[in-house]
């Protein structure tokens, strides 16, 4: 493909989807008693959030370097691609500076193009935007058409992909809450539904894990009205939750998931076991 497109480990896509779209990813890391390790190489999440709950402090996360990107990038320049980097919120990561500062370098005076892309999302929602713009590229297009695609997938998205929490605490205690702080004081009593614009943005609070549920299936139907054919399902630590909502919006919408995967250990880390989460794209911009 004349652009290539990468993205990093927080969009959470199966493995084989990104091998077959040929997306290539960067990793971030967590660190945990001084040591880092990269997410990607992380494959035991049952273990990664059992040690979760029980840890008196929760580990740090942190973005790749500069010369994580350029470990990417360079190979592409080099083959002859202009490349597309998709990624986490900048609002609640510096990955995607330390992309920029790559493309930076990696395309210097080569004549070709490194764009770099802030999704203004993470997990499922990234992932979305990432498979619009592999789609674009797989048919094709120039630098400018595949971030137009990233971007129409992006706005598509806005406030289209919903995540419910157990708790507000672990988003508390890893600095990521953004507006939804105002909720804090009632974390024990409610089940926060959430989004993420750049920063984590409250939709509503309910009462009961049934009342969640059930807003997550009005999404679906909030999907099937405005023509988001194409959607997702991702969880941690709850995987009999995420098949009953797959099962529930499959009868809804109509289609069938892209995907129903598992949050890793970045995000995992600042939302802690029990998120539930649905969202999708019209399937046109798939194509």
């Amino acid at each position: 493909m004349p652009v290539a497109v990468v993205t990093d480990t927080t969009q959470y896509l199966p493995a084989g989807l990104l091998a077959d779209r040929g997306v290539g990813q960067v990793s971030l890391y967590t660190t945990r008693d001084g040591a880092s390790t990269r997410e990607s190489a992380i494959a035991d999440l049952d273990a990664f959030y059992a040690s979760l709950r029980d840890a008196s402090s929760l580990p740090s996360t942190s973005q790749p370097s500069v010369g994580d990107f350029l470990e990417a990038y360079e190979p592409l320049v080099a083959a002859g691609s202009d490349v597309v980097s998709i990624h986490l919120a900048g609002g609640i990561s510096g990955t995607v500076e330390s992309a920029r500062q790559a493309a930076t370098i990696a395309a210097g005076d080569t004549g070709r193009r490194v764009d770099v892309v802030d999704s203004r999302m993470a997990c499922g929602a990234l992932g979305l935007v990432v498979l619009a713009a592999a789609a674009a590229a797989r048919a094709g297009g120039s630098v400018d058409d595949v971030v137009a695609r990233a971007e129409a997938a992006r706005d598509a998205l806005l406030r289209r992909f919903i995540f419910a929490v157990d708790t507000l605490e672990f988003l508390r205690r890893g600095g990521r809450i953004g507006t939804a702080q105002a909720w804090v004081g009632g974390a024990l009593r409610i089940k926060p539904i959430l989004t993420l614009d750049g920063e984590i943005t409250p939709i509503e609070r309910v009462r009961t894990s049934k009342r969640s549920f059930e807003r997550m299936v009005q999404v679906a139907e909030e999907l099937r009205a405005s023509g988001s054919d194409a959607w997702c399902v991702q969880h941690i630590q709850a995987p009999a939750e995420a098949d009953r909502l797959a099962t529930a919006a499959r009868d809804v919408i109509g289609t069938d998931p892209l995907f129903v995967s598992e949050v890793g250990p970045v995000i995992g880390a600042h939302v802690g076991p029990g998120l539930l989460g649905i969202g999708g794209i019209p399937s046109s911009l798939l194509a």
